[in-house]
């Protein structure tokens, strides 16, 4: 079925609202909800007011690309003529053509209900108040007991007063309301059941999910409707540069798209209003635009709810009552501030009151189903999940996981979140319980993104491989860049860290069927060679030695313990080194060889810098510098070059990390969510490696005067996101490129007890 610009139909005496699918017949009590497909049926039927629609039609437009029998057909049609109340042998609404098809013989009017224009909220936000509120408690409170089911109404007594004949009445009433309501959800569950039933067959084959989607490309962000019946997700286009937001059923259907961005834009990020009917999303481009928008979930012309400023991760959802939507850290005025919700009709923005340090992030905010709590995702590179009281209060953090964020949602009942993370060289999803702290896999490999409604569970299914390309790093002028792959796989290899020497290279890889640390010699062509006696954390790459003998690797031993270890790639030796922080997150050698860099985290989502002094035990801190997300050492201006979680832009400081040596200089790159997309050449000269319009995978140069046109390394293939390599003393710049990509949509029953779990860290 194809999208209207309208919420609303009139078809003969009987109103439908298509984004609820109800049809309110005339004396009808209350209206009937139909079926998706129901739906898609009635608005090929009134597309075609008067005229005889085929089953066969029917059949390709509501159900396409599956092989379902004439039944469905059947049953759809007797699902609409009750809900416009004809009775059996009438046809006042719809005439079936024998051998033909169906006729509808209501007229039909498409009624026009726009929505006013919602004003583009530019009032100034006055400054965040940080309120001393007391620790909130850590569990939430019970569900509500629902009520008893009605009794049954008494048998009016012989000569009872008009008062009591009214009360019972009243009381028939009541418990006809609360059966018809009964068979609704009964109707509605019968549906699911099905899908349910079918999704069950195929877990016995490892599989608890179907695939929604199954084109060639992206399809991400999904956000369900209220009643799990409909998705809506961002989705490249064929031919085409950019993603739309598209719309189906959670049925095996053809997706319509909802929105066409411009020439040069995007949308991406689609959120679902509590009642149906809306979907915010966010339009990118072209240029340096940014807004967010608001769009009928049955379409429409999409309407600016607010401007957004281009350097945000921009991240919203509803407010309960579906009148607002609640961001989380944006710039405003120039400044960036935390949680703050924004009210539609008017326009105005309030700040949610709460502690929040200037260089926290604070992403993807969402209230709980009972409106009583906010949780997002503080600094969610490097983060955990936090809440706060939804009237404002004192933050605390909920998972204690310093993890790689890829998406979240609350459980129905409100007593618990499920979130998608990084994990070694892929995602999983996640079950938190709010009572107990205890973090469970739910056992899905390659999932991110995961979103909740009712009882069902979307989310993205994406599987990579990657390769590892070798590219000159000065190619000749006019002669495009191609890249020689390194080494055969079929899994994904990725993190390249090239020795000073220039012959040896590391990289993490799951070639094995396990997440490993791998070497190799280029030089001589060798195959890799496993260096199992650590297992390294993707959030950083190996750092060599300036002698080309060692590194220095963030890791875990066979035991689980997380640390800093030196590992001797010739022998195989692994040491795990006295490092005073209990989070390290990267080491670096500096040329004096009683002198390391350590970064580490302080359990709050800050990160930072610290020089050791590693000649005596314990090792003594030299100096410290905050709010560094990675570091590399140029040893040809004896300098240390480094990023930050809270802007974009490179800095430098001396060897000693001395205060006043630092300064940042480049303002824009890299992008601070992009933060391990660089490197540095033994020449002093800094490479970025970034996604453009024309381009997945494009190099420049950055902290320099007057840098040289970027380079196109791939055209098609995206990176990945966890660092490349540029090569100590050779022409080489050694890049991880994606061989097989794409993701898609994946829908299934939401598991009432996950497989396993254990408190605290899970792998």
């Amino acid at each position: 079925m194809a999208l209207t610009a309208t919420e609303t139909v009139r078809v003969g005496e009987c109103l439908v609202d298509i984004p609820l699918r109800e049809v309110r017949a005339p004396h009808a009590r209350r209206p009937v909800r139909i079926t998706p497909k129901a739906m898609g049926v009635l608005l090929t039927l009134a597309r075609n007011a008067g005229k005889v629609v085929g089953r066969d039609t029917l059949l390709a437009e509501v159900w396409p690309g599956t092989l379902p029998t004439d039944d469905v057909v059947t049953q759809a049609i007797t699902q609409l003529r009750k809900a416009f109340g004809e009775r059996r042998g009438e046809a006042r609404y719809i005439e079936t053509i024998a051998k033909s098809g169906y006729r509808l013989l209501a007229e039909v009017e498409w009624l026009d209900a726009p929505e006013p224009a919602l004003p583009v909220a530019t009032v100034t936000l006055p400054p965040l108040a940080v309120i001393d509120a007391p620790e909130p408690s850590p569990s939430l409170p019970a569900s509500p007991v629902p009520p008893a089911p009605a009794a049954a109404p008494a048998r009016p007594a012989r000569g009872a007063s008009p008062g009591r004949r009214a009360l019972i009445v009243a009381a028939v009433v009541l418990t006809a309301l609360v059966l018809i309501l009964a068979v609704l959800l009964v109707r509605r569950e019968a549906e699911m059941a099905d899908l349910a039933r079918s999704l069950a067959d195929a877990s016995q084959t490892g599989r608890p999910y179907r695939l929604l989607t199954s084109a060639p490309g992206f399809e991400f962000a999904p956000t369900l409707s209220p009643d799990a019946a409909m998705v809506a997700y961002a989705a490249s286009r064929p031919q085409r540069r950019g993603t739309a937001i598209f719309v189906q059923t959670t049925e095996p259907t053809t997706a319509r798209a909802l929105t066409a961005p411009p020439a040069g834009a995007s949308d991406r990020n689609p959120a679902w209003s509590p009642d149906g009917r809306r979907i915010a999303f966010e339009r990118r481009g072209p240029g340096a635009a940014c807004s967010v928008m608001v769009v009928p979930a049955s379409g429409g012309e999409p309407r600016k709810a607010t401007d957004c400023d281009p350097r945000d991760l921009v991240s919203f959802s509803w407010t309960p009552d579906g009148q607002g939507l609640l961001f989380g850290s944006m710039h405003a005025e120039g400044v960036r501030v935390g949680l703050r919700v924004l009210d539609l009709a008017s326009g105005a923005w309030r700040a949610i009151p709460y502690a929040s340090a200037a260089r926290d992030l604070d992403h993807a905010p969402r209230y709980s189903p009972d409106g009583r709590w906010i949780v997002f995702a503080r600094n969610p590179q490097l983060g955990d999940l936090w809440r706060v009281p939804a009237e404002g209060g004192r933050a605390e953090p909920l998972t204690g996981q310093r993890m790689e964020i890829r998406g979240w949602d609350w459980l129905p009942d409100g007593e618990g979140l499920v979130f998608g993370r990084r994990i070694d060289s892929g995602t999983r999803v996640y079950r938190f319980d709010l009572r107990t702290r205890e973090v469970r896999d739910l056992g899905i490999d390659n999932a991110q993104s995961p979103v909740v409604a009712g009882r069902w569970l979307a989310f993205v299914n994406r599987r990579p491989e990657f390769g590892l390309f070798r590219f000159e790093r000065v190619a000749p002028s006019g002669r495009e860049a191609v890249g020689e792959r390194l080494f055969a796989s079929s899994g994904r290899d990725a993190q390249p860290a090239i020795a000073p020497d220039a012959r040896q290279i590391v990289f993490t890889s799951d070639r094995s069927g396990q997440f490993a640390l791998w070497w190799a010699d280029v030089a001589a062509r060798t195959p890799p060679r496993l260096l199992s006696a650590v297992n390294p954390d993707m959030r950083r790459m190996p750092e060599w030695s300036w002698d080309s003998r060692r590194l220095l690797v963030v890791g875990r031993d066979g035991q689980g313990r997380i640390g800093l270890y030196e590992v001797t790639p010739a022998t195989g030796q692994v040491t795990m080194l006295p490092v005073p922080v209990t989070d390290p997150i990267q080491g670096l050698y500096l040329p004096q060889p009683d002198r390391v860099l350590v970064g580490s985290g302080d359990g709050a989502g800050q990160v930072r810098l610290t020089l050791f002094d590693r000649s005596r035990a314990p090792w003594r801190a030299l100096a410290t510098l905050e709010d560094v997300s990675l570091a590399k050492v140029d040893p040809l201006r004896d300098r240390v070059l480094f990023t930050r979680l809270s802007e974009d832009g490179l800095w430098q400081a001396d060897l000693a990390l001395s205060p006043g040596s630092v300064r940042r200089i480049d303002a824009e790159a890299p992008a601070r969510w992009a933060f391990r997309n660089w490197d540095i050449a033994r020449d002093g000269r800094i490479y970025y490696l970034e996604q453009a319009a024309d381009c997945a995978a494009r190099l420049r140069e950055i902290g320099s005067d007057a840098p040289p046109p970027p380079r196109c390394l791939d055209r098609d293939r995206l990176f990945t996101t966890n660092g490349f390599s540029v090569s100590g003393s050779g022409n080489a710049i050694y890049v991880p490129l994606a061989t097989e990509d794409g993701s898609d949509i994946a829908f299934m029953p939401l598991p009432p007890e996950p497989p396993r779990g254990v408190a605290g860290w899970v792998k």
